[in-house]
Formats: structure tokens, C-alpha cells, sequence
């Protein structure tokens, strides 16, 4: 049988598509399924040639679903850290806005257990890759663009984890640090337990980055919220994350309070999420070291 390069370089690649099951994360980009009482995630992997030790990245697309997209944008970042790179699909059918972006705290208005949140797929799918590469302890980083970053700063204050830091890219709406405000945009109407000062206290001290193009200003933009909540906290998501920095920032002071967040701009990018991550300040909102523009 003659057998051309060609055709062997393309058979290689096929069978690099899908990863084996309960095997270690493979080397280059990869596919493959997580099961979490019952609910399954496609997962979109990278691990970089030059991968000894190092984090776990784990990547949330926005509103479009497009979780391949962003762990090809995000594959900059792994070679760079020599990380990991996980991009779970939430589609749109089982993960719309209640479940993805407000994490599924509530379904039909009544308030779920927090085992049904979606935010505990998170933490069981950290302690499966964790399992998988023989690293119990390994290092992990949150990074969610738009829709994911909303979706991370509410996980923040829920259910944080004991992530290295969570990255919110440009969300297009914020937790503010108030019971003012509704859930979703903060922690008003939410119960006791979970409006509690001591709940509010753990979100600023969670280590969240704010990780803000500053040419994110368009206030026409057609996936912008623009509910009457939203557009109280500015009419940009610029804008918006400016204010919820600020308004946090005062909060802790004002009650002697830990504040842990930090805010990182990028100067000249708008809403994308690929020019977000290759982008040199990206290395320092995500894994808090200095990087070069490409």
C-alpha cells in the first residue's frame, strides 16, 4: 500500500482531534467530554510542547458560544506561561443567561441548592483535570471574556474557589457591591445568607482582575445589556468597569475591609476577545507578570 505524507500528516491530525477519556490533557489542541452528575461539557483543550509543571488556564467564551475560538485565541497565553488551556462549551440550549451568565443560582425564580449551580460544573471539572494530570494542587486561573466574565464575577462572590485569580475581560455588567441593586447587577433580593456582609466582605478580598480594553466604548453595541440596572452603572463597559473598581475599592476602605481586586488596561483594543488575549498587558492581568506587545 503506498502511503503519501500527506495523507499520514492527516491522519495524525484526525486522531489528535479527540482526546481519550480520563487520560492526561495531550499535547497540542484537543477535544474531548466531562461528565458532571449527568451533565456533559465539551472541552477544548491546548497543552503546549514545552508543558512541564506549570497552571491551569481555564477559558470562558462569551455570548456567541464560541468556546473553540477561545481557546484558539487563548493558546497565545499557554505557550507564553507554559499553561494548560481549558475552554468548556456552555451552549446555549442547556446554559442560557440564568444559567451561564447569572450561574444558575435561580431557575424560574426559585433559589437552586448549590450543588445545582452552575459554578459547581467549575470547581468539579478543576478537580478532574487536576486528577488527569497527577497534580492535585495544581495552580488554576480563570479567564472569561464578555459573557464569561460576568459569568466569573459572580462566581466570585458564590462560589471562588481556591482559584489563583479570576479574570473578568470587558463584561458588558457587574456585581456591584451593594444591596441596592437586584441580583444580577448586585446582591439585592437575594436571601440572608447571600447578601450577608460577610459575603459581600469575601468578594472583595477574592482575587479578581478587571481586565478593561479602553476602547470597549460603544455604547450601540448589540450585545450590551442595556436594562435600566445595566445602564446605571455606566453606558459602557469601559465605563462600567471603571465605576465597579471604584465603588469596591471605597466600599473595603470605607469598612476597613481586605480588597484584593485589581484592575488592568489595555489601551486601544475594543470588544475582542483575540486581541484582548494577545495583547502584552494580558500576561499580567492573568498570570500577574510583565509581557511584550507581539
Amino acid at each position: 500500500m503506498h502511503v503519501t505524507a500527506g495523507w499520514l500528516i492527516a491522519v495524525v491530525l484526525t486522531l489528535g482531534l479527540t482526546a481519550l477519556p480520563g487520560q492526561p490533557i495531550p499535547i497540542g489542541p484537543a477535544q474531548q467530554e466531562f461528565q458532571h452528575s449527568g451533565v456533559g461539557l465539551t472541552l477544548f483543550t491546548y497543552k503546549p510542547p514545552t508543558y512541564k509543571d506549570g497552571p491551569l488556564l481555564l477559558v470562558f467564551h462569551g455570548v456567541n458560544r464560541n468556546a473553540e475560538d477561545y481557546r484558539n485565541f487563548a493558546i497565545t497565553l499557554g505557550e507564553r506561561a507554559k499553561a494548560v488551556v481549558i475552554a468548556p462549551l456552555f451552549d446555549r440550549e442547556r446554559f442560557p443567561s440564568e444559567r451561564y451568565q447569572r450561574g444558575g443560582l435561580f431557575k424560574a425564580g426559585k433559589l437552586q441548592p448549590p450543588a445545582d449551580w452552575t459554578y459547581a460544573l467549575v470547581q468539579d471539572l478543576v478537580k478532574e483535570i487536576r486528577r488527569r494530570e497527577g497534580r492535585p494542587d495544581q495552580p488554576y486561573i480563570l479567564l472569561g471574556h464578555s459573557a464569561g466574565g460576568q459569568f466569573l464575577v459572580r462566581l466570585a462572590a458564590f462560589a471562588p474557589g481556591d482559584a489563583t485569580r479570576i479574570v473578568a475581560a470587558n463584561p458588558g455588567s457587574h456585581l456591584f457591591p451593594t444591596r441596592e441593586a437586584p441580583f444580577g447587577y448586585g446582591f439585592g433580593q437575594l436571601p440572608a445568607e447571600l447578601q450577608s456582609d460577610d459575603v459581600i466582605k469575601r468578594y472583595l478580598a477574592a482575587p479578581i482582575v478587571l481586565y478593561l480594553g479602553t476602547a470597549d466604548i460603544d455604547p450601540a453595541d448589540r450585545n450590551l445589556d442595556r436594562s435600566p440596572e445595566s445602564m446605571r452603572q455606566g453606558a459602557t463597559r469601559y465605563e462600567r468597569g471603571q465605576a465597579v473598581f471604584a465603588a469596591a475599592q471605597a466600599l473595603a476602605a470605607k469598612n476597613g475591609w481586605s480588597f484584593a481586586w485589581r484592575k488592568v488596561e489595555t489601551p486601544g483594543i475594543a470588544h475582542n476577545a483575540a486581541e484582548m488575549f494577545a495583547a502584552g498587558e494580558a500576561m499580567e492581568a492573568v498570570f500577574g507578570v510583565s509581557g511584550q506587545r507581539p
